[in-house]
């Protein structure tokens, strides 16, 4: 069974602008990480698919996915670290009601 491309790229499509939406909507700090987590996760999903079906004997695709999903990793751990400090300054991980910080 032979899948097309487009079988792929919705299913990123679509979580990319779940993405999005969430990163935009939300107002809680694990709530916008999460999503942008999923951003990140249908950008490496894409660049499995393109390197499949674009360079279909080489890895280069993989590679830029796990190097994403490296930095994602460390992306999340910094954000983790920043969110955890601003809760225990604000007791609060709401990004409207955060004015302790403020200058």
């Amino acid at each position: 069974m032979n899948l097309t491309l487009l079988m792929y790229l919705i299913p990123s499509l679509i979580m990319f602008g779940c993405g999005v939406y969430g990163f935009i909507t939300r107002k809680n700090m694990i709530a916008i990480m999460i999503s942008l987590e999923l951003m990140l996760n249908s950008v490496d999903v894409n660049f499995a698919v393109f390197n499949r079906y674009l360079f279909p004997g080489q890895l280069e695709g993989m590679f830029f996915s796990l190097f994403a999903i490296a930095i994602a990793a460390a992306e999340t751990a910094l954000a983790l670290a920043i969110i955890i400090n601003v809760f225990r300054i604000a007791k609060k991980v709401d990004i409207n009601e955060i004015t302790k910080l403020k200058f």
